[in-house]
């Protein structure tokens, strides 16, 4: 067979194993994997390489059309590229309209045209006003479906995303559930982060602590059985997203071993930052739930190597500097991370805490890929897609602004010491940034529909 493109000599992470090992690919499919495999017409040495499957990020806000000044498509996709990520699916939230019926998704599908520089998914919404559009947002394709327990939205833009109400949120999971579908779910309990909010900033508390303390841990873990109760009632598939703490996960956990069909994520930046660095750091590091104390992150890791969460994300969720000014409650609560999952989270788990190369690969690619049917994506087997990510280990660098393709150069992470660098990202064996050259190939990627 003549290969179009053959990576040589990278310790190749494998979905058993990680070896060093040679990758031939024909067609954007990973064709051959092994030792001794003829030349193509374009060579690629990975020595001294990772070479990981392209991450999944299951969780991403772009905000075109209606908010493209947050983040747009040709923005956000190419700082997904220079992160190693090669499909993300995107959140029905924080574009308006909402993505919450058939007119809106096609929206969608018309502002990204010519902007994708890497494969995106889609959730549809779950809110009060479009239990009658679901079936047409299932039949467009849509891989999935979110809603919020938290209270979300601005209330005088009568097209953006609400919360659900106790009733939309049991009618929606019984309507997901006959139509085979799953349900992704923000757990929060709203009335009482809202009413603890508004307590302390009439009392002048708005400090990163004072938010932290209105969504306390309790609040997660309420919605969280809450969520598990009635989805079992229902007879729906639900995913838990970025939870916080690790008492939230260990319901889950008690939820799967009776049998019921449940899975969670966490985010990258509560492994990497705490309560204490959102002092230190700023608005840009202010998010919901809230980044956690020291212990609580520890436990947190504890949950991750022993398997108890499924997948880890980036939930990016940027939006233009003048809304990061204000104090931790008028500010706006969403972390820019989807250019750095996969370094800050090789370095935190691999390289510092020893995580084994296969569980790293299937917390960025191969869970995340599985729970949304994404068949052709999230690890490196023959027929899969050819999508990976080059990983240059203990080649430490210093994030600068300049560094990042954001619409808005805004990071908690601007500054940090990062042990290690994405140096390649390929999305179906074309390679879509080069860190060498600095340059990018835009608009290879396309829409990924159930």
């Amino acid at each position: 067979m003549n290969y179009d493109l053959l990576i040589k000599n990278g310790t190749v992470i494998l979905e058993d194993q990680a070896i060093v090992t040679n990758i031939a690919v024909k067609d954007g499919k990973i064709a051959a994997i092994g030792a001794d495999l003829p030349q193509a017409r374009e060579t690629i040495d990975a020595r001294t390489l990772i070479v990981s499957p392209g991450m999944v990020d299951a969780h991403v806000h772009i905000s075109e059309p209606g908010r493209t000044h947050w983040e747009g498509y040709r923005t956000g996709t190419k700082a997904a590229a220079k992160g190693g990520v090669t499909t993300f699916i995107e959140m029905p939230l924080n574009q308006l309209p909402a993505t919450t019926s058939r007119d809106t998704l096609l929206l969608k599908f018309d502002a990204a045209k010519g902007k994708l520089s890497m494969d995106v998914a889609l959730f549809g919404g779950l809110v009060p006003y479009n239990l009658d559009d679901l079936e047409d947002l299932n039949e467009e394709g849509v891989v999935a479906f979110k809603c919020f327990l938290a209270t979300c939205g601005f209330p005088d833009e009568p097209t953006d995303f609400q919360n659900v109400d106790d009733y939309s949120f049991f009618a929606g999971m019984k309507k997901i559930a006959k139509m085979d579908s799953l349900l992704a779910i923000h757990a929060e309990n709203a009335l009482i982060c809202d009413e603890l909010g508004k307590v302390l900033q009439e009392q002048g508390q708005t400090s990163t602590d004072d938010y932290a303390a209105s969504r306390p841990p309790f609040t997660e873990v309420e919605a969280v059985r809450r969520a598990i109760y009635l989805a079992k009632i229902a007879d729906c598939q639900i995913h838990i997203c970025h939870l916080s703490t690790p008492e939230a996960i260990s319901e889950v956990t008690k939820a799967k071993q009776a049998g019921q069909r449940v899975t969670c994520e966490s985010c990258t930046h509560y492994f990497a930052l705490n309560q204490a660095q959102f002092a230190e750091i700023g608005m840009s590091a202010k998010c919901a739930p809230p980044l956690r104390d020291q212990t609580n992150q520890e436990l947190l890791w504890e949950k991750l190597f022993n398997g108890e969460i499924d997948f880890v994300t980036s939930d990016h969720s940027p939006c233009p500097p003048e809304m990061k000014i204000g104090n931790a409650f008028t500010a706006w609560g969403g972390i820019s991370g989807l250019q750095n999952n996969v370094d800050i989270l090789f370095d935190e788990a691999v390289q510092k805490r020893g995580m084994s190369l296969t569980q790293f690969a299937d917390l960025i690619a191969t869970a995340p890929a599985a729970l949304y049917q994404l068949k052709t994506k999230g690890s490196i087997a023959i027929g899969k897609d050819a999508d990976f990510a080059f990983i240059k280990p203990k080649a430490p660098y210093t994030l600068k602004k300049s560094d990042l393709e954001y619409k808005n150069k805004i990071s908690p992470y601007i500054g940090r010491e990062i042990g290690c660098q994405v140096v390649r990202t390929i999305l179906r064996g074309e390679t879509i940034y080069d860190k060498q050259t600095k340059e990018f190939k835009e608009a290879t990627g396309h829409f990924l529909l159930k």
